[in-house]
């Protein structure tokens, strides 16, 4: 009982809680189901060890695997009728909240609105109004809650505290300097308060624990996926007889090139881009690969290497890196780690998540480095395979016009 306990808690940490009224059905749904496989399984193997002993077993053996999905199952049903009743008692008691999106282009609409208009339940958006529009407070006062995307911080700052001090809910896109005092500490000189951001690397025992586990799971995955392997070089080849594997120049910690490794997912000798809705590029086996992220499996042998670690900044093409360093210098901020298999911005983001909003995701998990953390991710990685949308391509988009203020001309409705 203990041990169902434990490893309940630590999955239910790892993967989420009961937390409806914040994530949709289906993501708690996912959640909570893996979290009682995986505590089910564990406790199941302890029992099968426990009960090897004179009185019973005199080896090991796994006993009533029918028994064990057949509670799986229960549970599985409970979890889905729970989930569904709560967030519909939920939303029936708590209505959207009236909000605002607060922007600066066509662009950074398309990104927000996208992902606000999600949660449909949870936000209804009422108002769209450029920054710069002199009626913005008087917008703000008909929300309860206001989103604010890619405003410059002087303006963003302006607008915060008066959404603060009218008691309005406020969400925004944070920006590199945000990132750095979110992860400082109050430090008290004399009786003057300071925020300390202390530059971080890993210190030489967690470089070693990293090294550990990477070389400890990867062997371990390689051994249970061994299957997959077989069966996907076989679909391959059987496709068009081409190459089974793909390797393609990538970017890793202090901008180190390196060979990645992948299933090839796209038709030989075509000009290389990053992939895009309906792409003819893809072969049929490839975009089955590629909606589970198989076609990523072969890095496990980077990661063997030393050139990638099973968690971190994803490794982006060089001309990626290039251009959206051009763009934004401060992209290469997250060259600071060693590039992943699995991290923060792969498992929460998508193929199309912006470069700005896959940097940000990046530093976030570069500036909170722990064991846990890592332990985490690799845990909420079997999340994606369940995510229909987290291999959506870089070119769709929400319709829905921005439309940007201008400022009136001298003596045309103003007073000028």
């Amino acid at each position: 009982m203990l041990t169902f306990i434990a490893v309940g808690l630590g999955m239910t940490a790892a993967y989420g809680k009961f937390d409806i009224g914040q994530r949709k059905s289906k993501p708690i749904i996912y959640s909570l189901g893996l979290a009682i496989i995986i505590t089910d399984i564990v406790t199941y193997v302890q029992l099968s060890i426990m009960n090897t002993n004179p009185a019973n077993n005199t080896t090991l053996k796994f006993e009533n695997l029918g028994m064990l999905i057949i509670v799986g199952i229960l549970q599985i049903i409970l979890i889905v009728a729970m989930t569904y009743i709560g967030n519909y008692l939920y939303f029936r008691i708590n209505h959207p909240e009236i909000s605002c999106i607060i922007t600066s282009s066509q662009d950074s609409l398309n990104q927000v609105y996208r992902a606000v208009n999600r949660y449909k339940k949870q936000y209804q958006i009422r108002y769209i109004v450029d920054y710069r529009d002199p009626k913005l407070l008087e917008t703000i006062l008909k929300c309860h809650t206001v989103f604010m995307y890619d405003i410059p911080v002087k303006d963003r700052t302006e607008i915060l505290e008066y959404c603060y001090r009218h008691s309005r809910n406020i969400y925004f896109n944070p920006e590199v300097p945000d990132i750095v005092e979110f992860n400082a500490q109050h430090i008290v000189l004399d009786d003057v308060s300071l925020i300390g951001a202390v530059a971080k690397e890993l210190s030489l025992e967690q470089r070693a624990i990293k090294r550990t586990m990477d070389i400890v799971i990867s062997l371990i995955g390689l051994i249970i996926t061994s299957p997959v392997w077989i069966i996907s070089a076989v679909c391959i080849k059987a496709n068009d007889g081409g190459s089974v594997f793909f390797k393609q120049k990538r970017a890793t910690q202090n901008g180190k090139i390196f060979e990645v490794y992948k299933f090839r997912t796209m038709k030989e000798n075509v000009t290389n881009y990053s992939s895009v809705a309906d792409d003819d590029r893809i072969t049929k086996v490839g975009k089955i690969l590629r909606k589970f992220r198989l076609d990523e499996l072969p890095q496990i042998l980077n990661i063997l290497k030393g050139e990638m670690s099973l968690v971190g900044p994803r490794p982006e093409m060089l001309e990626n890196v290039y251009s959206y360093t051009a763009d934004f210098p401060e992209f290469e901020y997250r060259l600071r780690a060693k590039a992943g298999l699995t991290g923060y911005a792969q498992i929460a983001g998508k193929y199309n998540t912006s470069p700005r909003d896959k940097l940000i995701l990046d530093l976030m998990y570069i500036e909170n480095y722990s064991v846990w953390k890592d332990i985490k991710l690799i845990f909420q990685t079997l999340i994606v395979f369940f995510k229909s949308d987290s291999t959506e391509a870089f070119d769709k988009k929400d319709g829905i016009e921005f439309v940007k203020y201008q400022k009136p001309a001298k003596g045309v409705g103003s007073d000028e």
